[in-house]
């Protein structure tokens, strides 16, 4: 009976062992419900008994999240790395905008090189589907919200952080997901204000990083992410500087108005 006792464990450890590495690597993602029990079970090749146990030392470590009659799921928690409150700091703030700018070159850059390299055929399936969605928002001009584009810019760059094949990176977008998905929506609105140009530069940019991307050029898919946000840069920092020079006209106007 210990013998058995002791395999028993063993066996519920190495259903944990699993989980947890599936959860890691995004093929379990956060908010995701897990199979039913018995389907789990069949495809690990172990009792229901053994499994229930793994699924309760999960929950404890604060990794599933069972809910009485609707199965076990993955904690959505692992999900946000900035909370709510946070998110909207961050998101009306000017200085903390042009702070994740910068950051993004260095995630997107990392995440682009590392899928150059490590990009396996599915990878790059569902990268090109990610790239097709994105370019039927381009071709859909005036047809499509700019919140539907932004959502497909965040989705294509997600793509390429599933292909780096590297679990920090990773989740490190996951968690920021919304937030630069809201982040590219509020660019993509104020730069096609500025610049007529914007739509056709950036469908260039974003075809030169999935060509770079599935051709296995990592220095170069890493160099395109650079290029691209620093056109981003460029034309927002044109928007900010307009943006003061009438503040001080309209300024000048209102003490000329006192004046007369």
């Amino acid at each position: 009976m210990d013998v058995g006792m002791v395999r028993h464990r063993r066996l519920a450890d190495d259903i944990v062992t699993q989980l947890e590495a599936m959860i890691l690597e995004g093929t379990l993602k956060p908010g995701e419900r897990l199979p039913a029990e018995r389907t789990l079970a069949e495809q690990f090749g172990v009792s229901r008994p053994s499994l229930r146990e793994a699924i309760h030392k999960l929950v404890a470590k604060g990794l599933l999240v069972s809910r009485h009659g609707g199965g076990n799921f993955v904690a959505q928690s692992l999900g946000t790395t900035f909370s709510d409150p946070l998110l909207h700091l961050l998101e009306n703030n000017a200085d903390a905008q042009r702070d994740l700018l910068e950051f993004r070159h260095t995630l997107e850059g990392s995440c682009a090189y590392y899928a150059a390299l490590r990009a396996t055929e599915v990878d790059q399936q569902r990268l090109g589907e990610a790239f097709a969605a994105l370019q039927d928002c381009y071709s859909r001009e005036g047809a499509v919200s700019r919140a539907e584009e932004g959502a497909a810019d965040a989705r294509f760059h997600l793509a390429i952080a599933e292909a780096s094949h590297n679990t920090v990176l990773l989740h490190t977008v996951r968690g920021l997901f919304d937030m630069l998905k809201r982040n590219v929506v509020t660019n993509i609105g104020g730069m096609y204000a500025l610049r007529d140009e914007t739509r056709n530069m950036l469908m260039k940019q974003h075809q030169e990083l999935y060509d770079a991307i599935v051709g296995r050029r990592a220095d170069e898919a890493r160099d395109v992410i650079h290029r691209h946000i620093n056109y981003v840069q460029e034309v927002l920092a044109e928007g900010q500087q307009e943006a003061r020079r009438l503040a001080r006209a309209q300024r000048r106007h209102g003490d000329k108005v006192k004046g007369s």
